[in-house]
């Protein structure tokens, strides 16, 4: 296998006294889906952010093509192909499909001195990389964002971001409030990203969403990495399991057994387990 697009080496991130990451050691490697599973609370979250630029780490380090990097800003990790797609697609409601798709980086065309977005480019653009994804329904740059379904919402942020030259694409819970049929779309489109080379690191709680796409797993329990493994090296069973922290509840188990056997069967007291 080839180096990893983006690293992480023994991260960890805290907020003065509390800690919400502890030496967190992940890779992703260009064609590859990294899905990142847990539950609310796990540090999923303040993971991505780390790797978007909008965190440091506390200690560790953050590897780019196995040269170590450092990010001030969020904008500094998009210059260098991380993007970051959240929820909702960050996308804008009242904006047209071709003046979202290219916020903050207009074409122009010259009308005597002045320089005007130039509306017709950026649609014809917007709508191509959409249906270049597959999502056919959307044909017409000038609908506005807020007709457009949650599905198609994120498959234009993802068309977006790989137009713009993203290497690493981080999709933020994607499909989390999506229909079936929607979240079938979503998948689709990561499957696409990935046929293209990209990077990509997909954080789901939903472990069927996940085992239909990804290579590579890992699973956060508060801020730990719980595991570590590819695809068909665990079952869904194990891995629902592993976020509910059925390990962690084996070992607790597994205490009491032997107290209870040592102590001829008597219940330990609560201050025991």
């Amino acid at each position: 296998m080839t180096d990893p697009i983006l690293e992480m080496v023994n991260v960890d991130k805290s907020f003065g006294p509390i800690e919400v990451l502890r030496d967190i050691s992940l890779r992703v490697h260009g064609g590859e889906v990294l899905c990142l599973l847990g539950d609310n609370g796990a540090g999923k979250s303040t993971l991505i952010k780390t790797l978007a630029g909008v965190h440091k780490p506390t200690s560790g380090t953050l590897k780019f093509e196995g040269e170590p990097v450092s990010f001030d800003t969020p904008r500094e990790a998009q210059d260098l192909g991380i993007a970051t797609v959240h929820q909702f697609g960050g996308t804008f409601p009242l904006m047209t499909i071709g003046r979202s798709f290219f916020v903050g980086d207009e074409p122009t065309k010259k009308i005597g001195p002045f320089k005007v977005f130039d509306r017709k480019t950026a649609n014809d653009i917007a709508v191509k990389a959409v249906r270049d994804f597959g999502i056919t329904r959307i044909d017409d740059g000038d609908r506005l964002i807020g007709g457009l379904s949650g599905g198609e919402r994120q498959s234009l942020a993802i068309a977006r971001a790989v137009h713009f030259g993203a290497r690493v694409l981080i999709l933020d819970e994607p499909t989390a409030a999506l229909g079936v049929k929607q979240a079938s779309h979503v998948l689709r489109i990561i499957l696409e990203a990935r046929a293209r080379g990209l990077a990509v690191i997909f954080i789901t709680h939903q472990v069927t969403h996940a085992m239909a796409v990804g290579d590579h797993f890992a699973v956060l329990i508060r801020g730990a990495l719980a595991a570590n493994f590819r695809r068909g090296q665990k079952t869904r069973e194990e891995i629902t399991d592993l976020m509910a922290g059925g390990e962690a509840l084996a070992s607790l188990d597994s205490g009491i057994e032997g107290y209870m056997a040592t102590h001829k069967g008597h219940a330990p007291p609560v201050a025991a387990i």
